[in-house]
């Protein structure tokens, strides 16, 4: 119980009771972490029902990726913008790092959350109103999942942080739970979309982590937030052709 108050706890700013700091319970966490996104994207689609009935489509895109930065106190979004600041700066690695733990956001950070949000917005707006409610119960949970992906298979590249305590503590079993979890919210909520964006974004998952572990010499807390962020717009546009392949068939 105390590790899924603790996966809620720092994933998301929901009222919850507060609980003990405890390394075990925070590796242990990260298997309940698609249970946390399958609650925020139940709470998006009552607020995408609810907005549809008054707003227009755009109205209603546009409040979805507003809801989702504050229910989670956009603790993803700011670990996207120092890994931007700090991936793109063209530095050595001990410098990407030191620039990474700025608490000043950069230029190239400030740039990436605006293509973020505009691309997050995007997509949602382009999506039938029947495939965008299953999406939005799906898509939270599948990335992250991928945030386990990333947390458990490859190495931290800083000797401590709250990051290095989920890389320690969490291994090949929570990542099967939280494989088994995501499964079944995709299978139940999409069926066979679901098994693509499981594929999709497992394989930007491992591309991409490989790609920062080379950068950083692993991965750090910000990382993972950039996982998520990136997972979410690449899930949503792997709809996309999902849904132009069916109208072929």
């Amino acid at each position: 119980m105390k590790s899924i108050l603790f996966a809620f706890y720092q994933l998301t700013r929901l009222p919850l009771p507060g609980v003990p700091f405890e390394e075990k319970s925070c590796g242990r966490s990260t298997a309940f972490f698609p249970a946390v996104g399958l609650i925020l994207g139940l709470i998006l689609v009552a607020l995408a029902r609810g907005a549809q009935w008054c707003f227009p489509d755009q109205v209603r895109a546009a409040l979805i990726v507003f809801s989702l930065v504050v229910l989670t106190g956009g603790i993803h979004l700011d670990g996207f913008m120092d890994s931007i600041d700090g991936l793109f700066s063209g530095r050595s690695q001990e410098r990407k790092l030191e620039i990474m733990r700025d608490s000043r956001v950069g230029a190239f950070g400030v740039i990436g959350a605006i293509c973020l949000l505009l691309a997050k917005y995007t997509l949602l707006l382009g999506l039938p109103d029947k495939v965008l409610i299953p999406v939005l119960v799906a898509v939270p949970a599948l990335s992250r999942w991928c945030m386990v992906i990333a947390v458990t298979s490859f190495p931290y590249a800083r000797p401590e942080g709250l990051g290095k305590v989920y890389n320690a503590q969490a291994g090949n079993k929570e990542l099967l739970a939280a494989t088994l979890i995501a499964a079944l919210v995709a299978g139940i909520s999409i069926n066979l979309l679901g098994a693509w964006l499981i594929l999709a974004g497992g394989s930007f998952t491992y591309l991409a982590c490989r790609r920062i572990t080379r950068e950083l010499g692993g991965m750090t807390g910000d990382t993972y937030g950039f996982i998520n962020e990136m997972a979410e717009v690449i899930l949503l546009a792997a709809v996309y052709p999902y849904l132009k392949l069916n109208a072929w068939v």
